[in-house]
């Protein structure tokens, strides 16, 4: 025990050298718990106890020595943490605070005004953020930091330049704001902090998702489209509802319930062939294209129920895969890509289009009641954006203020599709021989359908109220970098794999979900917009 402790403090020992070696005398702070005089009492007294064989009170102080000697390496290790997490910390608030100018400054009337009298920035500004990166860089460079630290470091400094340049907009925001009545001001803070609460809660307790979509389920009673549009507004309240069930239900488990999966891709042909009867009396008539396309889609949707039926019997009596099932569903899923773009751009049409595609995919994909949520999902895109229409029509102005509503739809229905845990009997439709790759592929993409729905919705309002979809993009900037820097002071180091993996990957997966958005952007864009000219007719997003 007396070795074991020995060769623990001068462990130690050596990393206090080390750091203090590359730190500056004047901002070296020592670890006080264990000084060098109490290194030597200690060592001295067991050295006494075990001479004097009182071997309890020498593995006593041997422990106290251990346990102080590991906090000790821990401090040491991690010595810089809050220097870096400063720095970290400034670059999320200033790119926040960047975005939301940009927001500002594109729509807002606060610099419109006295857009001839803002002054540009001298030189004093630049010259001095210049002279901020120099001294940093050289201090980095003499405390020999690693090449890392330069990026953290430097980092904000460019950034929180851009945001003093626009000083002008800082100065008529504050003015704004004072103007502003405190009490709604107020207000507004405390429903945007506890959204961004409920996202970050929905990542730990997935019933923090109904909460949030029992509330949105209240939206039609905030505004006039209650006495103005009735039938449009229960509608929005039972999907809301009827959406709110699934972060309540268990994970789905490896035991499949095709019944339900059946009844999912029933409930898909009985909305298909509602649509295309209202298509039909709305036009008056119907280009056999047109409907050759959504008889060929609910086809592969009758294909996908008939492929999962008799794959999951094929299983249970031990005789694998069909081939012809292994064919058809890989058809199904190259065709889901195309079909889209075969279907006519007018809006609602090809959004239904798209829900056809997705659903034959996605069943032969799920195994339980999960085949459902893609289906009520995509009821609440479809009355919510007829309700954005009727917002716009009747009471004559855009839906720019419910961005935020858009935002939070966006996160909450993301996590709420991540309920669906990776089980290897959602890809038997495809393959039974285990290929990490192709699999992992696969329950991606099952997982991204969802995420396709609602951004092809976005971009259904945007087209229909004339949203920006730069200003879309920003705010959905700037929530998610607050949920990365809320999830940054939960990033544990201590406990189990679990909770450190756990914390490491919330933040990872808010950080990556600006790569993730740019993506599916550019997808729900050439899904809603782009054509495959067959017949040459030009595009139209009519409703």
């Amino acid at each position: 025990m007396f070795t074991n402790a020995i060769q623990i403090l001068e462990q130690f020992k050596v990393k206090m050298t080390e750091k203090k070696e590359v730190t500056f005398p004047f901002l070296f702070t020592p670890f006080k718990l264990l000084s060098d005089s109490k290194q030597l009492n200690i060592l001295r007294k067991a050295r006494s106890y075990i001479k004097q064989r009182k071997y309890d009170e020498a593995v006593s102080l041997c422990k106290e020595l251990i346990d102080l000697a590991l906090k000790g390496l821990s401090y040491y290790h991690t010595y810089d943490r809050f220097f870096l997490g400063i720095t970290v910390v400034l670059g999320f608030v200033g790119w926040t605070a960047y975005a939301s100018l940009l927001v500002i400054k594109s729509h807002s009337s606060l610099t419109r005004g006295g857009n001839d009298q803002v002054k540009k920035p001298g030189q004093l500004l630049p010259c001095s953020f210049a002279a901020i990166g120099v001294s940093v860089a050289f201090f980095l460079l003499i405390q020999g930091c690693p090449w890392t630290y330069y990026i953290y470091c430097l980092l904000p400094v460019p950034i929180w330049y851009a945001v003093l340049r626009e000083f002008q907009v800082l100065q008529d925001l504050v003015t704004a704001l004072l103007t502003f009545p405190p009490r709604r001001f107020f207000g507004y803070l405390l429903v945007f902090t506890l959204g961004i609460e409920v996202l970050v809660l929905s990542f730990f307790y997935r019933y923090m998702l109904t909460a949030g979509l029992t509330a949105f389920a209240g939206w039609p009673f905030f505004t006039q489209l209650w006495t103005r549009a009735k039938i449009t507004s229960l509608s929005w309240i039972f999907f809301s509802l009827l959406l709110a069930v699934f972060p309540l239900m268990p994970v789905v488990g490896r035991k499949p319930d095709i019944s339900l999966v059946m009844g999912a891709g029933l409930l898909v042909l009985l909305l298909s062939l509602f649509v295309i009867t209202s298509f039909i009396k709305r036009k008056g008539s119907f280009v056999n294209e047109e409907l050759l396309l959504h008889l060929l889609q609910m086809l592969s949707t009758v294909l996908s129920i008939s492929v999962v039926y008799s794959t999951h019997n094929s299983l249970l009596r031990k005789q694998g895969l069909p081939l012809i099932n292994q064919i058809v569903s890989w058809i199904i899923l190259a065709s889901s890509f195309v079909m889209p773009l075969l279907s006519p751009t007018r809006l609602l049409e090809r959004l239904f289009s798209i829900l056809l595609s997705s659903m034959s995919t996605y069943l032969l994909l799920s195994t339980g009641y999960e085949a459902l949520f893609p289906l009520a999902l995509s009821c609440l895109m479809f009355v919510w954006i007829y309700m954005e229409q009727e917002t716009l029509l009747q009471s004559g102005v855009s839906c720019k203020q419910k961005v935020f509503f858009l935002v939070t739809a966006f996160f909450g229905t993301g996590n709420i599709a991540s309920l669906n845990s990776f089980d290897l009997a959602s890809v038997y439709c495809f393959l039974t021989v285990f290929s990490p790759y192709m699999m992992g592929a696969l329950m991606m993409w099952k997982i991204l359908i969802p995420f396709v729905l609602v951004m092809c919705a976005f971009e259904a309002v945007q087209l229909t109220t004339q949203l920006s979809s730069k200003s879309l993009f920003l705010m959905v900037l700037i929530i998610s970098d607050i949920m990365a820097l809320h999830f940054f002071f939960l990033i544990k180091d201590y406990g189990s794999w679990l909770d450190i993996g756990t914390s490491i990957s919330h933040y990872v997966i808010v950080m990556c979900m600006t790569i993730v958005l740019v993506f599916l952007n550019g997808l729900a864009q050439l899904l809603t917009t782009k054509k495959l000219k067959l017949c040459g007719k030009p595009k139209s997003h009519l409703i």
